[in-house]
């Protein structure tokens, strides 16, 4: 950029933008979507959940490729799932934080421009 905007309103931006970039490199693990549990029946005359309480099913919901997706997710990896897909929202949130600043540094630069 030829002009950068100056003032405290702009250092603030940028300050908040350079904390955030550092402190999300970009991780591998990351989940997009949320995580979901739903009661159901298995149909066996003989189980408990016949009479009394329902099996816990837990499934990941996210987009691919423009197209919604829902997968079954094993019990024992709920624990580590439900952290991925935190980490991922808050990437995605700390991300359009960062796009959001640079758009008012955008802004900033184009009312402090010389004309």
């Amino acid at each position: 950029m030829e002009f950068e905007p100056k003032g405290p309103e702009a250092s603030r931006l940028r300050q908040r933008k350079f904390s955030l970039l550092r402190q999300f490199q970009l991780p591998q693990d990351l989940l997009p979507g949320s995580l979901s549990v739903s009661y159901t029946r298995c149909g066996k005359p003989t189980c408990h959940c016949a009479q009394g309480e329902k099996h816990a099913a837990w499934s990941l919901t996210f987009m691919a490729a423009g197209k919604k997706r829902v997968e079954r997710i094993p019990k024992d990896w709920v624990d580590d799932v439900r952290r991925r897909v935190a980490a991922g929202r808050a990437f995605q949130d700390a991300l359009r934080e960062v796009l959001a600043a640079n758009a008012e540094l955008l802004v900033l630069r184009r009312k402090q421009q010389p004309r």
